[in-house]
């Protein structure tokens, strides 16, 4: 019997042990129906020559925060290190923008004041606007005076979405303030933020959802995990399913506050029984957090910071309290997934999901640890031991991202504790790896080229070379150890007869380059449940994916992500989200 589509003429990766490689693949309607040699390959109504270009599963970006994608009304400071910049991009918009209230902006780096974080000061003489900038990771937001003023935290009021710093000498605000990303994802946060802030309004947060579904679909990306999601958003996901929207499997992951209580939880419940689910968009994890960031000393440390005597952080809650409120999501039936970048951090996870599974007997859970940027040799053996998900992003461990701040935080007698990927994957443990957009880069060419490499886009300096990874074992891991993670690894990550069809044809045999040249590569064409959602070349008659169109008044963006240039966003420093 004919096939739908024949895809033949090149390498064909296919991450099934009783068949890791194939000539030629068929599809009929969303699922894989023959695998094998061209030889023997089925009759079919249409075809896509390969030339001798690589096919592999879809890419499962684990940890995307779709929500987070770039603001079409914000100014852009990614990559900016002098705030000669920052000052000069935010007084240009603010005079091109005349009818905005706010000016937002995005992506800014601790370090753009050298020595110390970012001051309302640092603003002074640039607006008269009030100006709301976010850090590059979501940790943090910086104010100027105008905005201090407008949302009352000039004269000592609070705010649900952070916690305000304090001039230690004269306990005047400072601008700066810490905690946002896991105190904006609450009720009570989001709600002012909405209330407050134009960047959060539901209209500019569903662009960024769609426009980072129409990058992913241009990535190879067929599958989406949004990691963060407030209960008070999920209709945003509801809307892009009506609009057309919701091309790459997306699944939500929803925020439990540590602080939220049993009726948040039963909220939940109701949450996953009421949303509407299918096979484009699926509810179940539930994000925690662990700890914070290494960058600004927030991360939970088992040993004193290197450049900072006597401070190790904090977890995010009391450890005899997290480990309870873990045993009792697990009780609940959810997959748990946890944020946890410092080593204490980590541990506290390990043994919340110990505990529970000594204490509910539930074992094949696969509650992930997402990050696992500076792990303690005595724990790496836990994950096999636990079943525990290592959810990482390789461009996390580029000297790109973290030669500075985090190594000079970490101290480099633990830097061989960084980002383990190759130990991780030789323990057993399952692995799967991802973006983290926008945070780093949503390109998988670049991920997997920082797993190989663990150096700059640009090739130098790199570090820890002990955990860097064949192409193989990192394409499997953006693979299928992103189907296995979410309990998908019978129908997503491999090609075999009876899978959907979720595949991906990269413009050249990745096998076959050096690791620098995966970085001039890209997705020809990618295909989910049989049909194209990106066709550069209309190969099975479909089209490009949009690209991100500015905003025609003159957005803030500084790059409008074309769809022949993957890397033009790139960070300097990186903590996590």
């Amino acid at each position: 019997m004919a096939v739908d589509t024949l895809f033949t003429g090149g390498k064909i990766r296919t991450f099934d042990p009783a068949q890791p490689w194939a000539e030629a693949l068929g599809v009929t309607g969303d699922r894989i129906t023959y695998v094998g040699s061209a030889a023997d390959a089925p009759a079919a109504r249409r075809t896509v020559q390969l030339e001798g270009r690589l096919l592999t599963p879809g890419v499962a970006d684990t940890h995307n925060h779709l929500l987070l994608g770039f603001d079409d009304l914000a100014v852009s400071l990614d990559q900016v290190q002098s705030l000669d910049v920052v000052r000069q991009r935010i007084a240009e918009f603010a005079e091109t923008h005349p009818e905005l209230e706010w000016v937002c902006a995005e992506n800014a780096l601790y370090s753009v004041v050298e020595g110390r974080r970012p001051r309302a000061d640092d603003l002074v003489g640039v607006t008269d606007k009030p100006v709301f900038i976010t850090t590059y990771d979501q940790h943090s937001v910086w104010l100027n005076r105008p905005a201090l003023a407008k949302l009352g935290i000039l004269n000592g009021g609070d705010i649900a979405w952070g916690n305000p710093e304090l001039d230690p000498t004269t306990g005047e605000p400072t601008g700066w303030v810490t905690d946002f990303y896991t105190s904006a994802m609450t009720i009570n946060g989001l709600a002012e933020l909405q209330r407050d802030i134009p960047m959060y309004s539901p209209d500019r947060r569903y662009r960024k959802i769609t426009n980072s579904l129409e990058m992913a679909a241009r990535s190879g990306i067929t599958t989406v995990v949004e990691p963060q999601v407030p209960l008070a958003e999920l209709d945003l996901f509801a809307r892009a399913e009506r609009e057309g929207k919701l091309t790459s499997r997306t699944i939500a992951a929803i925020y439990h506050p540590v602080g939220a209580d049993g009726d948040f939880r039963s909220r939940i419940t109701e949450a996953i029984r009421d949303t509407p689910q299918h096979e484009r968009f699926k509810l179940g994890p539930v994000k925690l957090y662990a700890d914070d960031v290494i960058e600004p000393h927030t991360a939970a440390m088992l040993e004193d910071y290197a450049n900072r005597p006597g401070h190790r952080g904090h977890p995010s809650l009391e450890p005899t309290e997290f480990t309870k409120l873990f045993v009792e999501l697990d009780r609940l039936g959810y997959q748990v997934h946890t944020h946890a970048t410092g080593d204490w951090g980590i541990r506290m996870t390990l043994d919340s999901i110990e505990a529970a599974q000594r204490q509910n007997g539930r074992t094949d859970t696969r509650h992930g640890i997402v990050h696992v940027e500076c792990l303690s040799p005595s724990d790496l053996p836990r994950f096999a031991e636990l079943g525990v998900v290592a959810a990482m992003q390789p461009r996390h461990a580029s000297p790109d991202l973290v030669a500075g701040t985090w190594m000079e935080n970490v101290g480099e007698a633990r830097w061989d504790r960084a980002w383990r990927f190759k130990s991780m994957i030789e323990s057993g443990a399952r692995v799967t790896f991802s973006s983290d957009w926008q945070v780093g880069e949503m390109d998988p060419l670049i991920g997997l080229y920082s797993a190989m490499t663990r150096a700059r886009l640009d090739g130098t300096d790199p570090w820890t070379n002990d955990e860097r990874l064949d192409l193989d074992r990192a394409l499997r891991a953006y693979t299928q150890g992103g189907a296995e993670a979410f309990h998908h690894e019978d129908s997503l990550g491999v090609l075999r007869v009876g899978a959907l069809a979720d595949v991906v044809v990269w413009s050249g045999d990745l096998y076959a380059m050096e690791p620098a040249e995966l970085l001039a590569q890209r997705a020809d064409l990618t295909v989910v449940g049989g049909a194209p959602i990106h066709d550069a070349h209309g190969e099975l008659g479909g089209a490009a994916a949009a690209t991100r169109a500015q905003d025609p008044a003159g957005a803030g963006q500084a790059c409008a992500e074309p769809a022949d240039d993957h890397h033009c966003h790139s960070h300097a420093h990186t903590p996590t989200a």
